[in-house]
Protein backbone atom coordinates (compact mmCIF):
# COMPACT_ATOMS: atom_id res chain seq x y z
CA UNK A 1 0.00 0.00 0.00
CA UNK A 2 2.83 2.39 0.85
CA UNK A 3 4.38 1.73 -2.56
CA UNK A 4 1.05 2.35 -4.33
CA UNK A 5 0.49 5.60 -2.45
CA UNK A 6 4.04 6.71 -3.27
CA UNK A 7 3.47 5.99 -6.96
CA UNK A 8 0.10 7.80 -6.92
CA UNK A 9 1.50 10.89 -5.24
CA UNK A 10 4.86 11.14 -6.98
CA UNK A 11 4.13 9.80 -10.45
CA UNK A 12 0.41 10.22 -11.18
CA UNK A 13 0.22 13.28 -8.94
CA UNK A 14 3.09 15.00 -10.77
CA UNK A 15 1.99 15.57 -14.39
CA UNK A 16 5.45 16.41 -15.72
CA UNK A 17 6.94 13.20 -14.32
CA UNK A 18 4.00 11.09 -15.53
CA UNK A 19 4.27 12.44 -19.05
CA UNK A 20 8.06 12.18 -18.98
CA UNK A 21 7.72 8.46 -18.26
CA UNK A 22 5.15 8.14 -21.05
CA UNK A 23 7.54 9.72 -23.57
CA UNK A 24 10.47 7.67 -22.23
CA UNK A 25 8.49 4.43 -22.56
CA UNK A 26 7.34 5.32 -26.06
CA UNK A 27 10.87 6.07 -27.24
CA UNK A 28 12.26 2.90 -25.67
CA UNK A 29 9.54 0.77 -27.29
CA UNK A 30 10.53 2.27 -30.63
CA UNK A 31 14.17 1.38 -29.91
CA UNK A 32 15.34 4.94 -30.42
CA UNK A 33 18.98 5.80 -29.85
CA UNK A 34 20.19 6.83 -26.41
CA UNK A 35 20.60 10.40 -27.63
CA UNK A 36 17.04 10.52 -29.00
CA UNK A 37 15.60 9.00 -25.82
CA UNK A 38 17.34 11.50 -23.55
CA UNK A 39 16.62 14.49 -25.78
CA UNK A 40 12.97 13.63 -26.41
CA UNK A 41 12.21 12.86 -22.75
CA UNK A 42 13.77 16.01 -21.37
CA UNK A 43 12.31 18.28 -24.05
CA UNK A 44 8.83 16.89 -23.40
CA UNK A 45 9.13 17.44 -19.64
CA UNK A 46 10.60 20.92 -20.11
CA UNK A 47 7.85 21.82 -22.58
CA UNK A 48 5.20 20.69 -20.12
CA UNK A 49 6.83 22.67 -17.31
CA UNK A 50 6.93 25.71 -19.59
CA UNK A 51 3.14 25.33 -19.90
CA UNK A 52 2.88 25.21 -16.11
CA UNK A 53 5.12 28.26 -15.81
CA UNK A 54 2.99 30.18 -18.27
CA UNK A 55 -0.16 29.14 -16.44
CA UNK A 56 1.40 30.44 -13.22
CA UNK A 57 2.03 33.81 -14.85
CA UNK A 58 -1.58 33.90 -16.07
CA UNK A 59 -2.92 32.99 -12.64
CA UNK A 60 -0.82 35.71 -11.02
CA UNK A 61 -2.30 38.38 -13.29
CA UNK A 62 -5.84 37.03 -12.83
CA UNK A 63 -5.40 37.23 -9.06
CA UNK A 64 -5.36 40.98 -9.59
CA UNK A 65 -8.10 40.98 -12.21
CA UNK A 66 -10.65 38.89 -10.29
CA UNK A 67 -10.86 40.94 -7.05
CA UNK A 68 -10.73 44.12 -9.13
CA UNK A 69 -13.92 43.28 -10.99
CA UNK A 70 -15.56 41.78 -7.95
CA UNK A 71 -15.19 45.16 -6.28
CA UNK A 72 -16.35 47.00 -9.40
CA UNK A 73 -19.70 45.21 -9.06
CA UNK A 74 -19.75 45.44 -5.27
CA UNK A 75 -19.76 41.67 -4.80
CA UNK A 76 -18.90 39.70 -1.72
CA UNK A 77 -17.56 36.16 -1.73
CA UNK A 78 -19.81 33.31 -0.67
CA UNK A 79 -19.15 32.36 2.94
CA UNK A 80 -16.66 29.53 3.20
CA UNK A 81 -17.25 28.76 6.87
CA UNK A 82 -18.95 25.45 6.05
CA UNK A 83 -16.22 24.23 3.71
CA UNK A 84 -13.25 22.04 4.51
CA UNK A 85 -9.90 23.50 3.61
CA UNK A 86 -7.72 21.65 1.12
CA UNK A 87 -5.29 20.55 3.84
CA UNK A 88 -8.07 19.13 6.04
CA UNK A 89 -9.69 17.37 3.10
CA UNK A 90 -6.41 15.79 2.01
CA UNK A 91 -5.72 14.58 5.55
CA UNK A 92 -9.10 12.83 5.73
CA UNK A 93 -9.63 11.62 2.18
CA UNK A 94 -6.32 12.08 0.33
CA UNK A 95 -5.53 8.37 0.36
CA UNK A 96 -8.87 7.50 -1.21
CA UNK A 97 -8.40 10.19 -3.85
CA UNK A 98 -4.96 8.97 -4.92
CA UNK A 99 -5.92 5.29 -4.94
CA UNK A 100 -9.05 6.03 -6.96
CA UNK A 101 -6.95 8.05 -9.40
CA UNK A 102 -4.43 5.23 -9.83
CA UNK A 103 -7.09 2.55 -10.37
CA UNK A 104 -9.05 4.88 -12.64
CA UNK A 105 -6.01 5.33 -14.86
CA UNK A 106 -5.53 1.55 -15.07
CA UNK A 107 -9.19 1.17 -16.06
CA UNK A 108 -8.68 3.83 -18.74
CA UNK A 109 -5.70 1.91 -20.16
CA UNK A 110 -7.63 -1.39 -20.12
CA UNK A 111 -10.63 0.17 -21.86
CA UNK A 112 -8.33 1.70 -24.46
CA UNK A 113 -6.67 -1.68 -24.97
CA UNK A 114 -9.80 -3.82 -25.32
CA UNK A 115 -12.42 -1.47 -26.79
CA UNK A 116 -12.60 0.70 -29.89
CA UNK A 117 -12.16 3.85 -27.78
CA UNK A 118 -8.39 4.17 -28.04
CA UNK A 119 -7.79 7.20 -25.85
CA UNK A 120 -5.42 7.48 -22.88
CA UNK A 121 -6.01 10.45 -20.60
CA UNK A 122 -2.72 12.20 -19.80
CA UNK A 123 -3.73 15.49 -18.14
CA UNK A 124 -2.37 14.63 -14.71
CA UNK A 125 -3.45 17.68 -12.72
CA UNK A 126 -7.01 17.28 -14.01
CA UNK A 127 -6.91 13.62 -13.01
CA UNK A 128 -6.18 14.60 -9.43
CA UNK A 129 -8.64 17.47 -9.28
CA UNK A 130 -11.48 15.41 -10.79
CA UNK A 131 -10.81 12.64 -8.28
CA UNK A 132 -10.97 15.17 -5.45
CA UNK A 133 -14.30 16.68 -6.51
CA UNK A 134 -16.01 13.35 -7.19
CA UNK A 135 -14.82 11.90 -3.87
CA UNK A 136 -16.13 14.95 -2.02
CA UNK A 137 -19.55 14.62 -3.64
CA UNK A 138 -19.85 10.97 -2.64
CA UNK A 139 -18.77 11.64 0.96
CA UNK A 140 -21.17 14.56 1.24
CA UNK A 141 -24.03 12.49 -0.18
CA UNK A 142 -23.51 9.16 1.59
CA UNK A 143 -21.61 10.24 4.71
CA UNK A 144 -18.33 9.18 6.30
CA UNK A 145 -19.65 5.65 6.84
CA UNK A 146 -19.09 4.73 3.19
CA UNK A 147 -16.71 1.71 3.05
CA UNK A 148 -13.34 3.07 1.99
CA UNK A 149 -12.69 0.43 -0.67
CA UNK A 150 -16.25 0.78 -1.91
CA UNK A 151 -15.65 4.52 -2.28
CA UNK A 152 -12.34 3.95 -4.08
CA UNK A 153 -13.76 1.42 -6.54
CA UNK A 154 -16.84 3.54 -7.23
CA UNK A 155 -14.79 6.65 -7.98
CA UNK A 156 -12.18 4.67 -9.96
CA UNK A 157 -14.81 3.18 -12.27
CA UNK A 158 -16.36 6.60 -12.88
CA UNK A 159 -12.96 8.12 -13.56
CA UNK A 160 -11.83 5.32 -15.86
CA UNK A 161 -15.01 5.54 -17.91
CA UNK A 162 -14.92 9.35 -17.98
CA UNK A 163 -11.25 9.50 -19.00
CA UNK A 164 -11.93 7.06 -21.83
CA UNK A 165 -15.19 8.39 -23.28
CA UNK A 166 -14.71 12.13 -22.77
CA UNK A 167 -11.95 12.27 -25.42
CA UNK A 168 -14.04 10.06 -27.69
CA UNK A 169 -16.98 12.49 -27.56
CA UNK A 170 -14.86 15.50 -28.50
CA UNK A 171 -12.69 13.79 -31.11
CA UNK A 172 -14.91 14.48 -34.17
CA UNK A 173 -14.47 18.20 -33.51
CA UNK A 174 -10.79 17.80 -32.59
CA UNK A 175 -10.25 16.40 -36.09
CA UNK A 176 -11.83 19.54 -37.54
CA UNK A 177 -9.65 21.76 -35.36
CA UNK A 178 -6.29 20.05 -35.84
CA UNK A 179 -6.80 18.69 -39.35
CA UNK A 180 -5.61 15.25 -38.25
CA UNK A 181 -6.40 12.42 -35.82
CA UNK A 182 -3.14 12.42 -33.84
CA UNK A 183 -4.21 13.88 -30.50
CA UNK A 184 -7.39 14.15 -28.42
CA UNK A 185 -8.69 16.54 -25.78
CA UNK A 186 -8.33 15.32 -22.21
CA UNK A 187 -9.73 18.13 -20.09
CA UNK A 188 -12.74 19.04 -17.97
CA UNK A 189 -13.72 21.77 -20.47
CA UNK A 190 -15.07 19.09 -22.84
CA UNK A 191 -18.73 19.90 -22.12
CA UNK A 192 -18.20 23.56 -22.93
CA UNK A 193 -16.32 22.62 -26.09
CA UNK A 194 -19.05 20.24 -27.27
CA UNK A 195 -21.84 22.72 -26.60
CA UNK A 196 -19.81 25.49 -28.24
CA UNK A 197 -19.35 23.37 -31.37
CA UNK A 198 -23.04 22.45 -31.48
CA UNK A 199 -24.19 26.04 -30.97
CA UNK A 200 -21.72 27.17 -33.60
CA UNK A 201 -23.12 24.62 -36.06
CA UNK A 202 -26.73 25.68 -35.42
CA UNK A 203 -26.34 29.43 -35.00
CA UNK A 204 -22.96 30.35 -36.45
CA UNK A 205 -21.36 30.72 -39.87
CA UNK A 206 -18.49 28.34 -40.54
CA UNK A 207 -17.27 30.42 -43.47
CA UNK A 208 -16.65 33.39 -41.18
CA UNK A 209 -13.61 31.74 -39.57
CA UNK A 210 -11.96 33.73 -36.81
CA UNK A 211 -8.55 33.23 -38.41
CA UNK A 212 -9.73 34.69 -41.72
CA UNK A 213 -10.89 38.00 -40.33
CA UNK A 214 -9.70 40.66 -42.75
CA UNK A 215 -8.51 43.90 -41.21
CA UNK A 216 -7.23 47.13 -42.76
CA UNK A 217 -3.52 47.16 -43.51
CA UNK A 218 -2.92 49.60 -40.69
CA UNK A 219 -4.48 47.13 -38.27
CA UNK A 220 -2.62 44.03 -39.39
CA UNK A 221 -1.01 43.88 -35.97
CA UNK A 222 -4.33 42.47 -34.78
CA UNK A 223 -3.43 39.21 -36.50
CA UNK A 224 -0.85 38.64 -33.81
CA UNK A 225 -2.53 36.69 -31.01
CA UNK A 226 -0.12 38.13 -28.44
CA UNK A 227 -1.12 41.67 -29.40
CA UNK A 228 -4.84 40.86 -29.37
CA UNK A 229 -4.53 39.33 -25.92
CA UNK A 230 -2.65 42.36 -24.61
CA UNK A 231 -5.18 44.81 -26.08
CA UNK A 232 -8.29 43.00 -24.82
CA UNK A 233 -6.96 42.40 -21.33
CA UNK A 234 -5.41 45.87 -21.24
CA UNK A 235 -8.81 47.44 -21.88
CA UNK A 236 -10.50 45.34 -19.18
CA UNK A 237 -7.74 46.02 -16.65
CA UNK A 238 -7.79 49.76 -17.48
CA UNK A 239 -11.55 50.11 -17.04
CA UNK A 240 -11.47 48.17 -13.77
CA UNK A 241 -8.59 50.27 -12.44
CA UNK A 242 -10.32 53.56 -13.26
CA UNK A 243 -13.56 52.46 -11.61
CA UNK A 244 -11.72 51.39 -8.46
CA UNK A 245 -9.81 54.67 -8.22
CA UNK A 246 -13.05 56.64 -8.57
CA UNK A 247 -15.06 54.41 -6.25
CA UNK A 248 -13.12 55.23 -3.11
CA UNK A 249 -14.58 52.50 -0.87
CA UNK A 250 -12.24 50.94 1.74
CA UNK A 251 -12.12 47.72 -0.27
CA UNK A 252 -11.29 49.62 -3.45
CA UNK A 253 -8.61 51.60 -1.65
CA UNK A 254 -7.03 48.38 -0.37
CA UNK A 255 -6.87 47.01 -3.88
CA UNK A 256 -5.41 50.22 -5.24
CA UNK A 257 -2.80 50.21 -2.49
CA UNK A 258 -1.34 46.92 -3.73
CA UNK A 259 0.45 48.82 -6.48
CA UNK A 260 2.60 50.54 -3.85
CA UNK A 261 4.33 53.66 -5.15
CA UNK A 262 3.35 52.86 -8.72
CA UNK A 263 0.20 54.40 -10.19
CA UNK A 264 -2.57 51.82 -10.02
CA UNK A 265 -3.58 52.29 -13.67
CA UNK A 266 0.00 51.71 -14.82
CA UNK A 267 0.25 48.75 -12.46
CA UNK A 268 -2.96 47.27 -13.93
CA UNK A 269 -1.76 47.74 -17.50
CA UNK A 270 1.48 45.95 -16.61
CA UNK A 271 -0.61 43.09 -15.22
CA UNK A 272 -2.53 42.87 -18.51
CA UNK A 273 0.74 42.66 -20.43
CA UNK A 274 1.96 40.04 -17.96
CA UNK A 275 -1.17 38.04 -18.73
CA UNK A 276 -0.40 38.27 -22.46
CA UNK A 277 3.15 37.10 -21.72
CA UNK A 278 1.75 34.12 -19.84
CA UNK A 279 -0.34 33.13 -22.85
CA UNK A 280 2.74 33.36 -25.10
CA UNK A 281 4.68 31.12 -22.70
CA UNK A 282 1.88 28.54 -22.65
CA UNK A 283 1.76 28.38 -26.45
CA UNK A 284 5.55 27.97 -26.64
CA UNK A 285 5.39 25.10 -24.16
CA UNK A 286 2.54 23.44 -26.05
CA UNK A 287 4.49 23.42 -29.31
CA UNK A 288 7.61 22.03 -27.64
CA UNK A 289 5.70 19.45 -25.60
CA UNK A 290 3.50 18.17 -28.42
CA UNK A 291 6.46 18.04 -30.78
CA UNK A 292 8.02 15.35 -28.58
CA UNK A 293 4.98 13.62 -27.13
CA UNK A 294 3.13 12.68 -30.30
CA UNK A 295 6.03 10.86 -32.01
CA UNK A 296 6.97 9.12 -28.75
CA UNK A 297 3.36 8.10 -28.11
CA UNK A 298 3.40 6.08 -31.30
CA UNK A 299 5.59 3.58 -29.47
CA UNK A 300 2.96 2.97 -26.81
CA UNK A 301 0.11 3.06 -29.33
CA UNK A 302 1.69 0.35 -31.47
CA UNK A 303 3.08 -1.86 -28.69
CA UNK A 304 0.73 -1.68 -25.70
CA UNK A 305 -2.51 -0.10 -26.95
CA UNK A 306 -2.66 -0.39 -30.74
CA UNK A 307 -4.19 2.70 -32.29
CA UNK A 308 -4.28 4.71 -29.03
CA UNK A 309 -4.24 8.49 -29.01
CA UNK A 310 -3.05 10.79 -26.19
CA UNK A 311 -5.79 12.91 -24.58
CA UNK A 312 -4.07 16.16 -23.60
CA UNK A 313 -4.64 19.44 -21.75
CA UNK A 314 -6.85 22.10 -23.37
CA UNK A 315 -4.06 24.52 -24.45
CA UNK A 316 -3.15 22.02 -27.19
CA UNK A 317 -5.98 23.50 -29.30
CA UNK A 318 -4.98 27.15 -28.85
CA UNK A 319 -2.34 27.36 -31.60
CA UNK A 320 -4.88 26.22 -34.20
CA UNK A 321 -7.16 29.26 -33.73
CA UNK A 322 -5.50 32.02 -31.64
CA UNK A 323 -8.21 34.56 -32.48
CA UNK A 324 -10.92 32.14 -31.36
CA UNK A 325 -9.13 31.80 -28.02
CA UNK A 326 -9.59 35.50 -27.33
CA UNK A 327 -13.16 35.65 -28.63
CA UNK A 328 -14.08 32.62 -26.53
CA UNK A 329 -12.74 34.27 -23.40
CA UNK A 330 -14.52 37.55 -24.17
CA UNK A 331 -17.79 35.67 -24.70
CA UNK A 332 -17.27 33.93 -21.36
CA UNK A 333 -16.43 37.19 -19.61
CA UNK A 334 -19.50 39.00 -20.93
CA UNK A 335 -21.64 35.99 -20.05
CA UNK A 336 -20.24 35.99 -16.52
CA UNK A 337 -21.17 39.65 -16.06
CA UNK A 338 -24.71 38.94 -17.25
CA UNK A 339 -25.13 35.96 -14.90
CA UNK A 340 -23.77 37.98 -12.00
CA UNK A 341 -26.78 40.22 -12.27
CA UNK A 342 -29.31 37.48 -13.10
CA UNK A 343 -28.33 35.13 -10.25
CA UNK A 344 -28.13 37.94 -7.75
CA UNK A 345 -31.64 39.12 -8.61
CA UNK A 346 -33.33 35.72 -8.96
CA UNK A 347 -31.90 33.13 -6.57
CA UNK A 348 -30.02 35.57 -4.32
CA UNK A 349 -26.71 33.88 -5.03
CA UNK A 350 -23.52 35.87 -5.49
CA UNK A 351 -21.72 34.19 -8.36
CA UNK A 352 -18.00 34.85 -8.18
CA UNK A 353 -16.55 34.35 -11.67
CA UNK A 354 -13.35 32.34 -11.68
CA UNK A 355 -11.29 34.00 -14.38
CA UNK A 356 -8.97 31.01 -14.60
CA UNK A 357 -11.85 28.69 -15.49
CA UNK A 358 -13.53 31.30 -17.68
CA UNK A 359 -10.35 31.81 -19.66
CA UNK A 360 -9.18 28.23 -20.16
CA UNK A 361 -12.66 26.77 -20.65
CA UNK A 362 -14.02 29.74 -22.57
CA UNK A 363 -10.97 29.73 -24.85
CA UNK A 364 -11.36 26.02 -25.52
CA UNK A 365 -15.07 26.41 -26.24
CA UNK A 366 -14.19 29.33 -28.51
CA UNK A 367 -11.87 27.17 -30.61
CA UNK A 368 -14.51 24.41 -30.80
CA UNK A 369 -17.24 26.91 -31.64
CA UNK A 370 -15.12 28.45 -34.37
CA UNK A 371 -14.59 25.05 -35.98
CA UNK A 372 -18.30 24.85 -36.80
CA UNK A 373 -19.58 28.43 -36.57
CA UNK A 374 -16.75 30.89 -37.08
CA UNK A 375 -16.70 34.13 -35.12
CA UNK A 376 -20.26 33.73 -33.87
CA UNK A 377 -19.55 30.17 -32.81
CA UNK A 378 -16.46 31.25 -30.86
CA UNK A 379 -18.42 33.91 -28.96
CA UNK A 380 -21.30 31.51 -28.30
CA UNK A 381 -18.85 28.91 -27.03
CA UNK A 382 -17.52 31.38 -24.50
CA UNK A 383 -21.00 32.42 -23.42
CA UNK A 384 -22.18 28.84 -22.86
CA UNK A 385 -19.08 28.30 -20.73
CA UNK A 386 -20.07 31.16 -18.45
CA UNK A 387 -23.62 29.81 -18.30
CA UNK A 388 -22.49 26.34 -17.17
CA UNK A 389 -20.01 27.74 -14.64
CA UNK A 390 -22.47 30.27 -13.15
CA UNK A 391 -25.41 27.92 -12.65
CA UNK A 392 -23.15 24.97 -11.91
CA UNK A 393 -21.45 26.88 -9.11
CA UNK A 394 -24.82 27.78 -7.64
CA UNK A 395 -26.01 24.14 -7.66
CA UNK A 396 -22.67 22.73 -6.50
CA UNK A 397 -22.20 25.12 -3.58
CA UNK A 398 -25.80 25.16 -2.41
CA UNK A 399 -26.68 21.49 -2.78
CA UNK A 400 -23.80 19.13 -3.60
CA UNK A 401 -20.59 19.98 -1.74
CA UNK A 402 -21.51 22.32 1.07
CA UNK A 403 -19.43 20.59 3.74
CA UNK A 404 -16.96 18.13 2.26
CA UNK A 405 -15.13 19.44 -0.80
CA UNK A 406 -12.38 22.02 -0.16
CA UNK A 407 -13.35 25.66 -0.52
CA UNK A 408 -11.31 25.85 -3.73
CA UNK A 409 -13.93 23.68 -5.39
CA UNK A 410 -16.29 26.62 -5.26
CA UNK A 411 -13.99 28.76 -7.38
CA UNK A 412 -12.31 26.21 -9.61
CA UNK A 413 -14.79 23.41 -10.29
CA UNK A 414 -14.95 22.96 -14.05
CA UNK A 415 -17.70 22.64 -16.63
CA UNK A 416 -17.61 18.83 -16.86
CA UNK A 417 -17.71 18.53 -13.06
CA UNK A 418 -20.75 20.77 -12.81
CA UNK A 419 -22.58 18.52 -15.28
CA UNK A 420 -21.39 15.19 -13.85
CA UNK A 421 -21.77 16.24 -10.19
CA UNK A 422 -25.54 15.73 -9.95
CA UNK A 423 -25.23 12.36 -11.73
CA UNK A 424 -22.60 11.16 -9.25
CA UNK A 425 -24.75 12.32 -6.36
CA UNK A 426 -27.71 10.31 -7.69
CA UNK A 427 -25.56 7.20 -8.14
CA UNK A 428 -24.19 7.63 -4.62
CA UNK A 429 -27.71 7.75 -3.19
CA UNK A 430 -28.58 4.52 -5.01
CA UNK A 431 -25.44 2.56 -4.14
CA UNK A 432 -24.49 3.64 -0.60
Amino acid sequence: MDVLFWISNNIFGTPAILLGFIVLLGLLLQKKSTSQVISGTFKAVIGFLIISAGSGVIVGALNVFEPMWKEVFGLESESLSNFLGQETFNAQFGGSVTMAMLLGFLINVLLARFTKFKYIYLTGHMMFWTSTIFTGIVIHTAGDSVPRWGLILFIAIILGVYWTFQPALTQPFMRKITGNDNIALGHTSAAAGLLGALLGKWLGNKENDTEKIKVPKGLEFLRDSNVITALCMGLLFFVGAVVLMLKGTPEAQNLVAQSGDQNFIIYSIVQSLTFAGGIAIVLLGVRMFIGELVPAFNGIATKLVPGAKPALDCPVVYPYAPNAVILGFLGAFVGALIWLVVLGNTVAYIFVPTMIVLFFHGATAGVFGNSTGGVRGALLGGFITATIVAWGQFIMVRYLISTTVPDTAMWAADTDMFILGPIIRLLSQLLF
